[in-house]
């Protein structure tokens, strides 16, 4: 899981910015919220920006298309702190562009496994025996070849497909919990490539469990999935006739519809841009409930401007953040001098300006 995740120079985050999902309070109540953070934030604080920054390790060691711009202005630094197990993995690296890596580090446990400074042409593999990967010819990495002047490919993405580590490895690990990292952008995601979710609604027991997570969500319906003459499947509602789900569905039925398709691909860690956007405050609690009961490994990250969430009843004060427009994100029980508990209304002190010197 991740731990900790800090990042600067990336868009309007000059400053060192961090998330930590390791530092919580002496709480009692909604212990099942400590893999959950709600962050707040007036609009143009970089919501999304952080967002995009903590994903910014996908587009690395997947090979994916970077959301965004870096800023012209020197390296983006990203640092990234996972445990897995009993061991601790940091991973560290800076980029002037999406494509342009600058240097490159990786540490287990604490100790170096390498060191990489592309622009200096340096170095450091030294640490590889500690992972037992001391055999691996970092010679055909080096390779003019493979190192050209347009594109540096992370060492680390190189070492892991080049290298048969077994399947209880750490960086194996690091590479699954990567790979279903994802981010949500209510309003761009809403009509998403929706075909792989059909196919799998064929299954009677996937579309049962989707149709009860909508009702569950208080839109009443009854689904039926049929399959069309040129073989591809359409899902209906099934009232006095069959009506077509995605033509007709709200547009906060698709925002769940959505959600719920990225949460059944077992995600590790889900940023959702703009939560409740879409979402009558009540469901958007059912849907935080439904996270804690059904996917209490998942790590979820929400950004908001619906303060009724802003409650003790479902989340916690070190579980509730705030971000400012000086790129600063702080837990609403460090944003104020008063000892927060359990019966503190929470969204009360935020609407009267408790927390303002922290916006």
């Amino acid at each position: 899981m991740l731990k900790k995740f800090i990042v600067s120079n990336y868009k309007n985050f000059k400053d060192e910015i961090s998330l930590d999902f390791s530092k919580i309070g002496e709480y009692s109540f909604n212990a099942d919220s400590l893999s959950i953070r709600l962050i707040y934030g007036r609009n143009a604080t970089g919501k999304t920006n952080f967002g995009r920054a903590l994903l910014n390790i996908k587009s690395l060691l997947c090979g994916m298309q970077s959301s965004g711009l870096i800023n012209e202005d020197g390296a983006a630094k990203f640092k990234y702190e996972f445990k897995f197990g009993s061991d601790e993995v940091t991973y560290k690296y800076s980029r002037f562009a999406n494509t342009e890596l600058c240097d490159e580090e990786l540490y287990i446990n604490g100790e170096a496994i390498f060191k990489c400074d592309f622009k200096n042409s340096k170095f450091d593999f030294q640490g590889l025996s500690i992972i037992s990967a001391e055999t691996v010819n970092t010679n055909r990495y080096l390779n003019k070849d493979e190192m050209d002047n347009e594109y540096v490919l992370p060492f680390l993405r190189w070492l892991i497909n080049n290298t048969a580590f077994s399947d209880d490895s750490v960086l194996i690990r690091l590479s699954k919990y990567v790979r279903k990292m994802c981010m949500i952008t209510v309003g761009n995601d809403l009509f998403y490539s929706y075909r792989n979710f059909l196919e799998n609604l064929k299954n009677q027991v996937h579309l049962q469990n989707f149709e009860d997570f909508l009702n569950l969500m208080g839109i009443e319906c009854k689904l039926v999935l049929q399959e069309l003459p040129d073989g591809q499947v359409e899902l209906y509602f099934s009232q006095s006739k069959l009506v077509p789900f995605y033509s007709t569905a709200s547009s906060g039925t698709l925002a769940l519809t959505s959600l719920y398709q990225k949460i059944v691909s077992n995600c590790s860690l889900i940023y959702i841009d703009d939560f409740a956007a879409f979402y009558h405050y009540e469901m958007a609690e059912k849907l935080i409930s439904f996270f804690k009961t059904k996917y209490p490994k998942c790590q979820l990250i929400m950004t908001s401007h619906n303060t009724n969430l802003m409650t003790n009843k479902i989340m916690r004060p070190d579980c509730l953040f705030i971000l400012s427009s000086r790129g600063t994100l702080t837990a609403l029980c460090d944003a104020t001098e008063r000892e927060l508990r359990e019966g503190h209304n929470l969204e009360k002190m935020y609407i009267r300006g408790e927390f303002e010197k922290y916006e």
